[in-house]
């Protein structure tokens, strides 16, 4: 959401810190916040001017018309105040419907004035800019100040300035008092733009001889500007509407919604309700709280949220388990239910995140068996009939009541079964799987002419492209009231190859002649060709890095996509408008400020540009054009008949609801002529109003569908519109968000827009209205297909729509990846691995989690051991290891290794390529003996063959024994290494045959010579044969495998990369220049003929 209040405290002292005015503003920072913990003679200490001034206390819980009720403590001193606080401090009260504790509360200074010297202050937004409000009578008594006070409206991009407010607002403001109000109402306004303010209220505004004293504010801030705003606003608390508790709850997921590009939303309501919900998408969520609560659940209904934007598995599991554990702290007499609903999916794959939800379920089946929990499921989109398996699947292993349906089911019947209001199917009807529209029993791979004709569906760009309505010289330039025709050429803003290639399959299966996609703009790679799908064929499609070129390139594109983050999504669009062959421009992106969007507007209705979102998954015109993922995939567009026009058009704000629209479209009348999402912001590029005028011009178009929401007055305009006469085709329109006026606080629902700032705005005043003027108007949102039918009925029958002759559309090939996610298809690996997998939610070594690892601390030793041998070894294993690589870690810049490794960096190589000219070096002269050390030694010993036998055997072969033997270390002067490490197995391993074996020759070698020793590496080949045979985690057959793979090297080569790497560094860090060896270092043995 965007606009969220703030405490008056953190309002205050915003304000406080950033206006920038010439008015005198006293009491600056002076106020003190206080609690139940509040100590208050530490409170003194802090605030010396408690002590010596008179005070006012009042609670700052976001309550309205404190004084009104009775809530501000006026002209106290310290003691009063307490006494004061003592009767409401912790105290339950009733705030209208609310009842809340309060439990924070705000003293300042009491400042003496007379009433003539308070006044109202207010600016607030709108669409075309921000209204400044002032009356100059403030204070508890000042009534309605919208038909009182003086407005002003600066427009969006417009400056104010002090002459303006002296002239607009402050005409009954005292003479004497102009001058200092004007200067403070233009720091105000300016702090007010500056800090993305969207609502500020000052009543009263005291000025006095002494100055400007701000005396109760209120202020709402645009929580999506955090990334622009954060230097000043720092970390920003916003409080809980009075009435309702913040939840540790609530803040886990608002952090897991922070950190994630999806949307997830949570509100407890009553956490003792019976009614849980877990619903997908920002609109649906609204409606399931709607339907719920008509039914008669809204003093059992636990919590509002919604789960959207292809949430990942983790972050649904994350979700879900929440709700879980919530719903299962308290049992009721009852049972309870969980409702997992949602519309149909645009994108997500529903399978993936019920995977996560399943997860949550078995995790917490017994809290939920115990607390009676019934579950009831119902879900479209991507995979649906996957997830839809899975979850039933997971009901009938766990015991756990799980009724599960899918499309073919209406949205909200489950909240019906849920209650106890109709009945549960016993078996569902089975809606068609994926599959089955896609491959295609025919076998024609050509693109058929489509036969169904349509008034305006087709024709030619020029008859239909983009006609504009005649307008006055000087006015706005009118916008297109056709927006898409089968001739549209788009450009896509980022690199969405799914979005894009959806969109591919999409003027595929409407027989356009050309794909709808003419370049991709990214400016984050070089030019290239990016690779897709035309049907059979593959075709390339051109990516830009920039816009101008793009634009160059194809002239006939009049339609941009802009899949921009909310960070760039404005620069690109406001870019992207200065092409005048640009006509309609579709922002996907969600969170983008309320100032900036306005800008947007602004820009766009001056040059005649149709702006679809922000916040929106775009819209869709069938068997013409198709923004992005609207529509969903291709099951969907498929079995909604979105290949071919109907004769209803729709407009939405939600994206996942346009697409329910779809669904209820085409089951109730001939399809969809065109359908658009305007987005859940506040201020969406395009209206209702806009997309219903440009219906009612449209031949095709018969009749007209709204899905309107709670928050905003645009279902007005349609009202007026049909009073006046300029909409005279049948409208069916239902307002969500009914369920408002049944709670007993505020609640912000998943949308922007979606919240009421007054009665006038809520949905059952606008369906009223609607109902009044003349608009069909469904009881509930159950109802609303029934209505479409009804009225679509009514217009056959009258001969006003004649519907026509279905044609099959064309057979689209499914793409691999998705086949194989549908389990349609099987493939033999290319490769296969048994020790990590990196594909979930957490990196995984050998079947331990990577957390598990940490937690267990298993250290470097231990990881190894998962990753080469695949097993937990044991806590004296994983040090031996690490020993092993400590002590080969490095053995000095002369050994052929780090010689090639100092003589590669001083070449100026890089770290990789020095790193590999020491490593090339590892072989049976230079590091390779440990293999070959605990092969010859192990075949000995297992032969039978004595120390003495094995050691006069090799001498009679002429072979060396590897493992024996030091150039420097001997007897007596032995290599602390050997000792280290022989110590360390003779205390620790559980049996040490080879070793003592091993150790028997080396007694007879350095009989012979006193450097025969057994060597570092002949001691580390010995004993990890040793532990591999006797740590109980290998079979003999294992153990003599991973010998004869060459495990036992990679401890060498491992070990001595760390040294290989600190001889790069070190020459780097000595900046030691290009060696060449000395000529007095080098014996120059030529031919005799050459010397002379």
């Amino acid at each position: 959401m965007s606009a969220k209040a703030i405490s008056e405290q953190t309002g205050k002292e915003f304000l406080y810190k950033y206006i920038c005015t010439s008015a005198p503003v006293q009491n600056k920072f002076r106020y003190a916040n206080v609690t139940a913990e509040t100590d208050f003679d530490r409170l003194a200490q802090e605030h010396p001017w408690l002590l010596t001034e008179r005070l006012v206390v009042k609670p700052d819980q976001l309550i309205k018309r404190r004084g009104k009720l009775g809530l501000v403590g006026v002209n106290l001193d310290l003691n009063g105040v307490k006494e004061w606080l003592k009767q409401r401090l912790m105290r339950d009260t009733m705030v209208g419907k609310a009842k809340g504790i309060l439990k924070n509360f705000l003293i300042e200074p009491f400042v003496p004035h007379k009433q003539v010297e308070e006044f109202y202050l207010c600016v607030y937004a709108a669409r075309e800019g921000d209204y400044v409000l002032f009356h100059h009578e403030g204070g508890v008594d000042v009534g309605d100040v919208d038909a009182k006070a003086q407005k002003l409206l600066i427009r969006v991009d417009e400056k104010i300035s002090e002459e303006q407010v002296k002239k607009e607002l402050l005409a009954k403001a005292p003479a004497d008092k102009k001058g200092i109000l004007a200067s403070f109402v233009v720091g105000l306004f300016n702090l007010y733009e500056d800090l993305f303010f969207t609502y500020l209220e000052i009543n009263p505004l005291v000025v006095t001889k002494d100055g400007v004293y701000v005396l109760d504010m209120a202020a709402k801030i645009d929580a999506t500007a955090d990334y622009i705003c954060k230097s000043k606003w720092g970390d920003v608390e916003f409080p809980p509407p009075f009435g309702r508790e913040a939840y540790p709850e609530e803040a886990y997921i608002a952090d897991l919604d922070a950190k994630s590009g999806a949307s997830l939303k949570l509100t407890l309501l009553n956490p003792r309700g019976r009614i849980w919900t877990m619903v997908a998408g920002g609109g649906a969520s609204v409606v399931y709280s709607d339907t719920i609560c008509d039914l008669g659940g809204v003093n059992e209904l636990a919590n509002y949220g919604e789960y959207s934007g292809a949430p990942s598995e983790q972050q649904t599991y994350d979700y879900a388990k929440t709700i879980l554990s919530l719903m299962t702290r308290e049992k009721h007499p009852d049972g309870k239910v969980l409702i997992i609903g949602g519309s149909i999916a645009n994108f997500t794959n529903v399978a993936a995140t019920f995977k996560g939800i399943v997860r949550a379920i078995r995790d917490y089946q017994g809290p939920l068996k115990e607390h009676q929990v019934s579950i009831f499921v119902r879900r479209g989109g991507p995979n649906y009939q996957e997830g839809l398996r899975v979850m039933g699947e997971v009901g009938k292993t766990t015991g756990i009541p799980i009724h599960v349906f899918g499309t073919e089911t209406h949205m909200t019947a489950i909240v019906g079964m849920a209650l106890g209001h109709r009945p549960i199917p016993h078996q569902p009807p089975v809606a068609a799987h994926t599959a089955n529209f896609l491959l295609n029993s025919s076998s024609s791979s050509s693109t058929p002419t489509s036969r169904r004709k349509s008034p305006s569906s087709g024709g030619q760009a020029g008859a239909e492209g983009s006609p504009m309505k005649q307008v006055k010289s000087g006015a706005p330039v009118a916008k297109a009231t056709t927006l898409f025709t089968k001739h549209t050429k788009s450009l896509v803003w980022g690199m969405q190859t799914r979005a894009v290639q959806g969109m591919l399959d999409f003027d595929y299966v409407c027989s356009r002649e050309e794909p709808s996609v003419s370049a991709m703009i990214y400016p984050f790679t070089g030019d290239h060709k990016q690779k897709f799908y035309w049907g059979h064929k593959e075709i390339l499609i051109p990516v830009f890095k920039n816009m101008s070129d793009a634009m160059k390139k194809h002239p006939d594109v009049d339609v941009l996509i802009n899949f921009a983050s909310l960070r760039s999504a404005f620069e690109s669009t406001m870019e992207t408008m200065q092409y005048p062959q640009i006509h309609t421009i579709a922002i996907i992106a969600e969170g983008i400020p309320e100032a900036q969007t306005r800008k947007l507007i602004k820009i766009a209705d001056e040059k005649g540009i149709t702006i679809i979102g922000p916040a929106t998954v775009g819209g869709i015109k069938p068997g013409c054009f198709k923004i992005g993922n609207t529509g969903g995939m291709l099951d969907n567009i498929l079995a909604s008949k979105l290949y071919r026009p109907g004769s209803v058009a729709y407009v939405s704000r939600s994206g996942g609801m346009s697409n329910e629209l779809n669904n209820i479209i085409s089951r109730t009348t001939d399809g969809v002529y065109e359908g658009v999402a305007i987005g859940g912001d506040r201020y969406p590029g395009s209206t209702f109003m806009d997309h219903v005028l440009r219906y009612q011009d449209t031949p095709g178009i018969q009749m007209i569908v709204v899905l309107g929401e709670i928050g905003g007055t645009e279902e007005y305009k349609i009202c007026q519109g049909i009073k006046e006469g300029s909409i005279t085709k049948p409208v069916v329109c239902w307002c969500i968000g009914t369920c408002a006026t049944m709670f007993a606080s505020e609640v912000q629902f998943g949308h922007a827009g979606a919240c009421a700032n007054q009665a006038s705005e809520t949905a059952v005043a606008k369906n009223q209205a609607l109902r009044d003027a003349g608009v069909y108007v469904p009881k509930s949102f159950d109802e609303l297909g029934d209505v479409i039918k009804t009225v679509y009925d009514e217009l056959v029958a009258s001969g006003t729509i004649i519907p026509a002759k279905e044609v099959p559309p064309p057979t689209v090939p499914m793409d691999y990846s998705w086949a194989r996610e549908l389990g349609l298809i099987r493939k033999p690996a290319s490769f296969m691995t048994s020790i990590c997998d990196e594909r979930g939610q957490e990196l995984i070594y050998a079947g331990m989690p990577i957390t598990e690892v940490f937690k267990e601390e298993m250290g470097l030793g231990g990881v190894l051991g998962l990753l080469w041998f695949q097993r937990r070894l044991p806590r004296y294993a994983c040090q031996f290891i690490e020993m092993c690589l400590m002590v080969t870690a490095d053995h000095g810049p002369a050994v052929s290794g780090a010689h090639n490794t100092i003589v590669c960096a001083r070449a100026g190589k890089d770290l990789i390529s020095s790193l590999t000219s020491g490593l090339l070096t590892i072989g049976d002269r230079f590091g390779g003996a440990l293999d070959a050390a605990a092969k010859q030694f192990s075949k000995a010993f297992d032969s039978g063959t004595l120390p003495m036998e094995f050691v006069n055997k090799m001498k009679k072969e002429g072979k060396l024994i590897m493992g024996i033997g030091h150039r420097v270390k001997s007897i007596n002067n032995p290599d602390m290494r050997v000792q280290i490490l022989k110590d360390f197995v003779k205390q620790h391993f559980p049996s040490t045959h080879l070793l003592d074996y091993a150790l028997d020759v080396e007694k007879i070698t350095t009989s012979k010579k006193p450097n025969l020793i057994l060597n570092v590496d002949g001691l580390i080949g010995v004993s990890f044969v040793d532990l591999l045979r006797t740590c109980g985690g290998f079979t003999r057959d294992e153990a003599d495998e991973f010998v004869e793979i060459g495990a036992l090297n990679g401890i060498f080569v491992l070990g001595r990369s760390m040294g290989f790497i600190g001889h790069y560094l070190d020459q780097k860090r000595l900046k030691q220049g290009l060696y060449r060896h000395p000529w007095d270092d080098i014996s120059y043995v030529l031919p005799e003929h050459m010397s002379m």
